[in-house]
């Protein structure tokens, strides 16, 4: 801004300058023109009153030039137009002069002038002539240099000046624009009403103060969105990314960056990110304008992918994609799919035995002795019905929280005893001993379910325990915590098995299980029943040695 203002000025300055001075030497150079005109004219006029009054023409006008007391050129003229004296010419060599414009104006009117140009000298020759008492004319003739003679001839001079003005408007113009602009250099635009400036720039800067106010609430707002925005996405466990139009990765949360091992969000396409087939079909179709939704698998878990198109104004901006870890999801699926197989088979078995053996006795098939067993193992298998439809009930109350009782102060060991008590004779037909550690502890729960968590755990000791073992079962308070612990030299579990024998239906030995009979939802019970309770399950188990499962209640007080 400096520069253009230097500039204008300076150019403005310049053209003044130049202009002043062309308008000045035009002025002074008509006015000097008049005035050489006057003082040739008086010459004139004072010469003829000299001649007029007496004195012969042809010797007055030579003692002019021997007197050289003007470098006027003086030529008198007959009436005929034939010169008769010239101070710088032979009249003899000189043409007739009668057809002269001034000689002519003065032989018919008595005076007269006229102005003549030589290019050549870049000269103009004034000329006036009067007529006298004889009838001849006097003529005065006067040279003086036309206004590009004079600026040639001072061209050196004129130069300079010309210089030093031109200097001095540069000076001036530096200096001037300096001092318009330092206001406006001196501005505070964050603070434009504080400024002091020219008075012409009020409105600006009032305008300029309205909009600081307006930028300000704006970017507050854009914070103060910017904020929410970061701290939901931050703590998000879900990924989120948002790319533009030409798949270039715009944001991405931690959990993004984390999940898709991403270092570096800027100048770097989604698609670099995960070059598998389906992450990248879900990302075109989204920057298509459609919604997608599938599956990846990620370091070994399972992620739901949602893209969906970014609209801006009816134009497609962009598109947003959200990765949801639906890993527990798909493993409750999956257990639900079989949970459902193990009970539709576990139901089969039983129902099918029922109905092979009343058929038999409906058809007269059986032999009338034979009646009485069968109807024996449709009792049993009806058992084994109900036992598995209890269990089934059972579970799904656990896990709904729907138990319909209320806890109580119960005395662990007294219904640990109790329940030895009840298992003693199926412990002796498996040949297999009972024995008791009991010491005094207290837990809150619900008497029923704490029943049934303890029988299982035993009931499972003894059917996958050896002839001649035995299970210990003992209470205590370990770090202010009641303790059961249920101890077996049975069978054993393989360590790659002792996660999953807690699931539904899951058996380590399947044929053995089958022998020994029970429903395969003993040890999920436990681990529900547990839940409820807040309790801790541990297990420990080598094979061929025996199985010790610990339950830990917490404090009576927490519970």
């Amino acid at each position: 801004m400096t520069k253009r203002i230097f500039r204008s000025i300076f150019l403005v300055a310049l053209v003044v300058l130049l202009l002043s001075v062309a308008l000045l030497s035009v002025v002074f150079y008509n006015d000097y023109a008049v005035q050489y005109r006057s003082e040739l004219k008086s010459e004139a006029l004072s010469m003829a009153h000299a001649i007029n009054g007496g004195l012969a023409e042809e010797d007055y006008l030579r003692s002019l030039e021997q007197d050289k007391i003007s470098p006027i050129r003086i030529t008198w003229i007959g009436a005929d137009g034939t010169v008769r004296y010239d101070n710088e010419a032979a009249p003899a060599q000189m043409e007739n002069h009668a057809a002269r414009t001034e000689v002519a104006d003065a032989l018919r009117y008595g005076a007269g002038e006229s102005e003549r140009y030589s290019a050549t000298l870049s000269q103009k020759t004034f000329y006036y002539a009067c007529r006298l008492q004889d009838g001849t004319v006097l003529r005065l003739a006067g040279t003086r240099d036309s206004v590009l003679g004079i600026l040639l001839r001072m061209l050196r001079p004129a130069v300079a000046a010309v210089l030093v003005a031109i200097a001095l408007a540069w000076l001036l113009s530096y200096r001037l624009s300096k001092r318009i602009v330092r206001p406006l250099n001196a501005l505070d635009l964050e603070h434009p009403e504080q400024a002091e400036a020219y008075d012409e720039l009020s409105p600006l800067l009032e305008k300029i103060s309205a909009q600081n106010r307006q930028i300000a609430a704006q970017m507050d707002e854009l914070r103060r969105r910017q904020t929410e925005f970061t701290a939901i996405t931050e703590h998000m466990n879900e990924g989120l990314l948002i790319v533009d139009a030409r798949t270039n990765l715009l944001f991405c949360n931690p959990s993004a960056r984390r999940l898709l091992q991403i270092e570096n969000v800027e100048k770097q396409s989604v698609l670099a990110v995960n070059r598998s087939e389906d992450f990248r079909e879900a990302v075109q179709r989204a920057l298509s304008g459609e919604h997608d939704l599938r599956t990846l698998t990620l370091d070994g878990r399972i992620y739901q992918l949602m893209a969906n198109p970014a609209m801006e104004d009816g134009r497609l901006a962009g598109a947003v994609l959200v990765l949801l870890d639906v890993t527990e999801r798909e493993d409750r699926e999956q257990l639900r799919r079989e949970f459902t197989a193990n009970v539709s088979h576990e139901l089969r078995t039983p129902l099918t035995s029922i109905s092979g053996f009343a058929e038999l006795i409906r058809d007269g098939i059986a032999k009338p002795q034979d009646v009485q067993h069968f109807a024996g193992n449709i009792y049993t298998e009806a058992q084994r019905l109900i036992a598995l439809v209890g269990d089934i009930i059972r579970l799904s109350q656990l896990d709904e929280g729907s138990v319909g009782s209320e806890k109580t102060d119960l005395r662990l060991d007294g219904m640990a005893a109790s329940v030895v008590s009840r298992l003693q004779d199926a412990a002796a037909q498996h040949d297999v001993t009972l024995r008791t550690e009991l010491k005094p502890c207290r837990v809150h729960g619900i008497a029923q379910i704490v029943d049934e968590l303890i029988y299982n755990l035993c009931d499972n000791a003894i059917k996958y325990n050896r002839k001649g073992g035995s299970v210990t079962v003992s209470t205590a308070e370990e770090n202010g915590q009641p303790v059961l612990r249920v101890a077996d030299t049975g069978i054993g579990i393989p360590a790659a098995e002792q996660d999953r024998v807690f699931e539904r239906f899951y058996r380590v030995d399947k044929s053995h299980s089958r022998a020994i009979g029970g429903t395969g939802l003993g040890l999920s019970i436990v681990k529900h029943a547990a839940a409820y309770h807040h309790a801790r399950v541990a297990l420990e188990s080598t094979l061929g040695t025996g199985t010790t499962v610990t339950v830990t209640f917490p404090r009576p007080g927490e519970a």
